[in-house]
């Protein structure tokens, strides 16, 4: 009993511990985000890598979600003759929910976990401590330029897996499941509101600083070479896709 308290206990003061040095860290890069030098280059590079090169990855899971998506609902509707309410079901559990999420969850695997890799690398190897030396503030060059990239490219990344849910749930619902399309159409635009994308959007854009921070924050932190590495990338996606469910609950909740 007493092991298991000690267990319990441990791992709590240890996540205190982490949210508290996140936090200051976050805290730290919103500061030095309006504080000289402006690396935009190193913005805009950050940009290309979570944005443009998660484009593929974003389009694929985007439009499979929203023909399985289409699929499900049809199968519940249609025992209450109600299929031609499918389009709106897709359009709004894409806007809501599963496009903010399964983006971030998408980019996290992909994009958070390489920050991780890279900055975990720089840390191992001393290239953190030189440039500490040279009189680079870390967390402005390494930090600063990939949570603002994230702030900036998930909501964008969001805004076309849910389009391309909402297209592929129509495509499949059309086409395969036989609905009649002017029905579908009409109902989804009856019950769709500005409001429901606009949820979407800000819950990508806290997505996207969390995503980064994780990243960011891992690599920072690790130590013990190779394998400290591969266990730093590892537990970011974790606490990455754990926290992005944390908060979409907390956003959810809020703006109910």
């Amino acid at each position: 009993m007493i092991r298991l308290l000690n267990f319990l206990g441990d791992h709590f003061i240890g996540i205190i511990n982490t949210s508290g040095s996140m936090t200051l860290m976050f805290l730290d890069s919103l500061r030095l985000m309006f504080v000289r030098p402006f690396r935009v280059k190193l913005l805009f590079k950050q940009i290309e890598f979570i944005g443009v090169n998660s484009l593929t990855v974003i389009i694929l899971t985007g439009s499979f979600t929203g023909m399985v998506f289409a699929f499900q609902s049809y199968i519940g509707f249609q025992k209450f003759g109600a299929e031609q309410i499918v389009g709106t079901v897709v359009a709004l559990g894409m806007a809501r929910e599963l496009g903010p999420v399964l983006s971030a969850i998408m980019v996290a695997a992909r994009a958070g976990s390489a920050m991780t890799a890279e900055i975990g690398t720089m840390k191992v190897t001393e290239q953190v401590d030189a440039l500490n030396a040279l009189g680079v503030d870390p967390v402005q060059y390494l930090f600063v330029p990939r949570i603002l990239a994230g702030f900036i490219v998930m909501p964008m990344l969001n805004a076309i897996a849910v389009f391309c849910g909402i297209v592929g749930g129509f495509v499949v619902s059309i086409t395969v499941l036989g609905i009649n399309k002017t029905l579908y159409l009409e109902y989804m635009f009856q019950f769709i509101e500005l409001g429901d994308f606009i949820n979407g959007m800000v819950k990508a854009f806290v997505f996207g600083g969390i995503v980064t921070l994780v990243g960011c924050y891992k690599g920072y932190m690790t130590t013990g070479g190779a394998e400290g590495v591969g266990k730093s990338t590892t537990e970011s996606v974790v606490m990455a896709s754990v926290m992005i469910l944390v908060f979409d609950y907390v956003l959810t909740a809020f703006m109910f």
